[in-house]
C-alpha cells in the first residue's frame, strides 16, 4: 500500500485547510486510517483516526471540535478537514492506514505516507 498526502500549505490563524490521503495498491479489505503530526523538535503525535470496522472516529483533545476526519472508500481517500487553525497546529502531517487495536499508537499502523507540511501564521 502506498499513501500520498496532499493539501498542506501556509495559512493564517483562524483559517482552514483540507488534507487528503490517497491509498493505492490497497488490500481488498477495508482498513482503518489515521492522521499524526510532528512539530519541529517534538515527537510525532496522534491527531485523529477512523475505525476500519464501524467508521467511528477519535480525536486528540487539542483538535477536537476543530478537525474532522472522513473517508471515501470508493476513492480510497481519507480526509482531514482542519478549521480554526492555530499556530500550534504547525507540523508535518502524516496519514497512515492499518488495523490498529489502539488507534492512538502509531506502531499499531502498517503503512505511512510521506507527510505534508502545514504552517499556521499568527
Amino acid at each position: 500500500v502506498q499513501l500520498q498526502a496532499s493539501g498542506g500549505g501556509l495559512v493564517q490563524a483562524g483559517g482552514s485547510l483540507r488534507l487528503s490521503c490517497v491509498a493505492s495498491g490497497r488490500p481488498s479489505i477495508t482498513y482503518g486510517a489515521g492522521w499524526f503530526r510532528q512539530a519541529p523538535g517534538k515527537e510525532r503525535e496522534f491527531v485523529a483516526s477512523v475505525d476500519w470496522s464501524d467508521g467511528s472516529t477519535l480525536y486528540a483533545n487539542s483538535v477536537k471540535g476543530r478537525f474532522t476526519i472522513s473517508r471515501d472508500n470508493a476513492k480510497d481517500t481519507v480526509y482531514l478537514q482542519m478549521n480554526n487553525l492555530k499556530p500550534e497546529d504547525t507540523a508535518v502531517y502524516y496519514c497512515t492506514v492499518g488495523w490498529p487495536t489502539i488507534p492512538l499508537i502509531e506502531s499499531e499502523y502498517d503503512y505511512w505516507g510521506s507527510g505534508t507540511q502545514v504552517t499556521v501564521s499568527s
